[in-house]
């Protein structure tokens, strides 16, 4: 779409073409130029006869909603990011922090270890991120202070960001050492964490990066859509590294492997007694474009609620909710009602096609879900 196509939409639409707006979108033109370039924003034939009174490119007589331009609910009432929908070619909204969910419960531990934090960390680029803690929450705290402060720096010097989150993770995981370092008999020596950061540049480019068993999943067109893969002994190419590195895996009486008998996970910020068996800070990432129309949101949750539920409970119930507030809240407490015994802690971050994918099937299994968690899967 041309810069110029954008600038006539907003001036023909007036104060309401920055919302998201299930409603008649009212376009009075007369010219022909804009009925060319707007045939072209709306993709359809240019042999259609077009009305002169309202977009309505089929002569259909139904006008035409936000929904065919790829924004659908009207709960999420937030302007359109202009430079970027110019840029890209197409209308982008913004993601509010103020919209965002959030929910972390102790569940039934002694101490909340779990760390969330979410910000408008540049201009363009918000930052999501959740933490689990092990061995005590020093690692946790040092990464919810910390990791983006790194993530920040190398912005400022590299525009790729996935590359950007993995020299982040490196680097707070030598600063924690190095901090540990001061320290050597105080708490925190044995400490580990689970960390996946997601950033969001421009409300378009999504990149998410993680080490351990926290996990981040994007809902599209209703569907659970896993953006991370647990690092746990039970994929062979972990193991594999593992036992390269000198380290071994065993079982406890639950059937869960360890790395050396200590650790559930085989990559994680910390736990440096086991670096040299092959427990790496080096995370996985994955970068994608989003697409609002089909995507509702983004989930960053712990394994506190991994555990008990699998990732298309977690968007069927989430699909159910009003706004991410209650969706978080809801999560975090039905994680606790099914049994978890974790920590819990879970982010939602709505995108344009929030609402639009109810589902009917919340049931539970937990069975289903025992066998699929990240613990035993």
């Amino acid at each position: 779409m041309s810069a110029a196509c954008l600038v006539r939409l907003v001036r023909c639409s007036g104060p309401n073409v920055g919302l998201f707006q299930k409603a008649v979108v009212r376009l009075p033109f007369q010219h022909n130029s804009y009925k060319t370039e707007l045939s072209v924003f709306n993709k359809q034939p240019s042999g259609r006869h077009y009305s002169n009174t309202r977009f309505d490119p089929d002569s259909s007589g139904r006008p035409t909603t936000w929904d065919s331009f790829g924004i659908w609910d009207n709960r999420i009432d937030e302007p359109i990011l202009l430079p970027p929908s110019i840029r890209y070619g197409k209308p982008i909204p913004k993601v509010s922090l103020s919209k965002v969910g959030c929910a972390s419960l102790i569940g039934q531990r002694k101490e909340n270890e779990d760390r969330f934090k979410v910000s408008q960390m540049t201009d363009s680029i918000l930052y999501f991120a959740v933490f689990d803690g092990h061995g005590g929450p020093e690692a946790a705290d040092f990464c919810e202070k910390y990791m983006e402060k790194f993530i920040k720096d190398l912005v400022a010097k590299e525009e790729n960001l996935e590359l950007v989150l993995t020299n982040a993770f490196l680097e707070v995981d030598k600063a924690f050492a190095q901090h540990l370092h001061f320290c050597p008999n105080g708490p925190g020596i044995n400490a580990g964490t689970t960390a996946t950061v997601a950033l969001l540049r421009d409300g378009i480019e999504l990149v998410v990066a993680s080490v351990g068993d926290s996990r981040a999943m994007l809902c599209r067109k209703g569907k659970a859509l896993k953006l991370t893969v647990d690092h746990t002994p039970e994929r062979k190419d972990e193991k594999d590294r593992i036992k390269k590195s000198g380290g071994f895996v065993t079982w406890n009486s639950l059937g869960q492997p360890n790395v050396n008998g200590r650790l559930a996970m085989t990559r994680s910020i910390g736990d440096f007694d086991l670096k040299k068996t092959g427990v790496i800070a080096e995370p996985e990432t994955k970068a994608m474009t989003l697409h609002h129309v089909h995507d509702s949101f983004l989930a960053l949750t712990t394994d506190g609620i991994n555990f008990i539920m699998n990732s298309q409970e977690i968007c069927n119930v989430i699909n159910q909710c009003h706004d991410p507030k209650e969706a978080a809240q809801r999560i975090s407490d039905q994680a606790l009602h099914y049994g978890t015994e974790d920590n819990s802690t879970i982010i939602v971050v709505p995108f344009g096609a929030w609402g639009r994918h109810k589902s009917s099937d919340i049931s539970f299994s937990f069975s289903r879900s025992f066998v699929s968690s990240s613990r035993w899967a």
